[in-house]
């Protein structure tokens, strides 16, 4: 009973999340097809996530509230989020021209044999 009940909760904390968070939903977007070019690019977003959480911390250790650390936290993951995708990106994008390739080599093989046969 336990476990399902934080399986459940966990499951619609995740959906919450990517409904709701807008660096999932830029995630998301970057996702599909047309967006797996701004990949690259988006780590740039990373970067500046990483220098909000960087600023949080010498705030912190400035005299700031303590409650900085979840700036901190929240800042530090979405950094993380991009500056993986960039990469990743590069692989799902060549991915996908290779099976469009594939595709249009095999509709041009058929269309080729339709013609001889």
């Amino acid at each position: 009973m336990l476990i399902r009940t934080l399986w459940t909760l966990s499951v619609r904390t995740r959906a919450f999340l990517r409904r709701w968070m807008p660096t999932n939903i830029l995630l998301d977007k970057l996702r599909t097809r047309r967006g797996l070019k701004w990949g690259v690019p988006a780590m740039g977003l990373g970067l500046v996530y990483l220098f909000i959480a960087a600023v949080s911390i010498t705030l912190i250790n400035g005299g700031w509230s303590q409650g900085l650390y979840i700036v901190f936290a929240v800042c530090l993951w979405n950094a993380l989020k991009f500056l993986l995708f960039g990469p990743i990106s590069l692989l799902l994008l060549a991915r996908a021209r290779d099976h469009e390739r594939r595709a249009k080599r095999d509709l041009q093989r058929s269309s080729a044999d339709a013609v001889a046969a």
